[in-house]
């Protein structure tokens, strides 16, 4: 066999190779890339759901608390009603 019939081969040999290695390091980088994203995504989904269920929970704190602010407005008037008529009484008991 001639060397430049040997170095031929050889240099095809290590184009093929060479082609080869970069399509599966390539497809091999794809998968990462694809992996990582569909981390990321869900990653950002739990966030997401996360952060709706703390709304959700401030909303019902907000509610209570709007309920128990009425409750007090209306012992706060009971109170007013009782300590004016105190008022009156003590002011009848002075004349």
């Amino acid at each position: 066999m001639d060397w430049t019939v040997l170095t031929a081969i050889i240099s095809v040999t290590a184009a093929i190779s060479g082609i080869v290695l970069g399509w599966v390091g390539k497809t091999k980088a794809y998968k990462a890339e694809v992996v990582q994203e569909a981390t990321a995504d869900a990653s950002l989904h739990t966030d997401v759901s996360y952060i709706k269920t703390g709304i959700l929970d401030i909303r019902v704190d907000l509610r209570d608390l709007g309920r128990r602010m009425d409750d007090f407005s209306e012992r706060l008037t009971r109170v007013e009603e009782s300590a004016k008529q105190a008022h009156k009484r003590i002011d009848e008991m002075k004349e």
